[in-house]
């Protein structure tokens, strides 16, 4: 008979390192972070990429905006004006962001895309071994929506990237339920709110759970229980955030810059 010792030692590890990489910031309007409120002031925004590693995954929440950003900047600046648009460093660019942690392109495995815009999508072909997870409900929308005052588009997917995952990537594209495992302590759930396209990503670390999610764009969202402002649905973005506070020890939003306050360059747990 195997002892409680056997089985825990036979148990599959699920603790997996997390690392919240900069790629970008740009300032938001008030109201666009929080729901009808904080009008006339503005937020920085720090985009985010989130490394996880693990028990032979090396995975990314989102991989960045492109490496010339005048498609993205072009299109906030002409809904949000001239002052909108993202900024970045060079050092901040996706792939110089992972060589300074040491993956190389090739090494990563899996692409979790949450939501599907320009700044999260545009350097997936980039990453030619990985499985690129999509909320099937964000697919399924954004392939049979024509006009939505919320998604253009050409500028949820620029074309390059679409014709790779639909033709040489499809064969590594995943689409997931509204609840799916990956991997031993490394799950997904739908969110909507934000975008159809919106999940969380939760992984068991041994520092606790970690949610990481754009389903709540800053800390304040879920400690004021104030959902974002640029939200598809209300109730959706209410119930994303009862759920992380509940199971997360740590939520993560992919724009507050707290995030590298509290988590001295960006490490949330090793």
């Amino acid at each position: 008979m195997l002892s409680l010792f056997d089985i825990f030692a036979e148990a599959p590890l699920s603790n997996y390192s997390v690392q919240m990489l900069k790629v970008g910031e740009a300032d938001l309007p008030g109201p666009e972070v929080f729901w009808m409120s904080d009008w006339g002031k503005s937020y920085t925004a720090a985009f985010q990429v989130a490394l996880i590693r693990g028990n032979g995954i090396t995975a990314l929440v989102n991989t960045g905006a492109a490496e010339d950003l005048t498609q993205l900047n072009e299109k906030w600046i002409s809904f949000l004006g001239p002052d909108a648009g993202m900024r970045r460093e060079d050092s901040w660019w996706i792939l110089n962001q992972l060589s300074r942690v040491n993956v190389a392109p090739e090494d990563v495995t899996h692409i979790f895309l949450t939501p599907l815009q320009l700044y999260t999508v545009s350097n997936v072909p980039r990453f030619p071994n990985a499985q690129i997870c999509i909320s099937k409900r964000g697919w399924i929308q954004y392939h049979t929506t024509h006009q939505h005052p919320h998604d253009d588009r050409w500028f949820v997917i620029p074309k390059d990237v679409l014709e790779y995952l639909v033709f040489d990537g499809w064969d590594k594209v995943r689409l997931l339920e509204d609840e799916e495992e990956i991997a031993p302590g490394l799950r997904t759930w739908w969110t909507g709110g934000h975008h159809r396209a919106s999940i969380a990503v939760e992984i068991d670390t041994k520092e606790g759970v970690v949610v990481v999610s754009d389903a709540f764009f800053m800390y304040q969202n879920l400690e004021r229980n104030h959902p974002i402002g640029i939200t598809e649905n209300m109730y959706e973005a209410l119930a994303a955030q009862e759920r992380t506070l509940r199971v997360a020890q740590h939520p993560i939003p992919l724009y507050d810059p707290l995030v590298f306050e509290r988590y001295p360059d960006g490490i949330v747990s090793k």
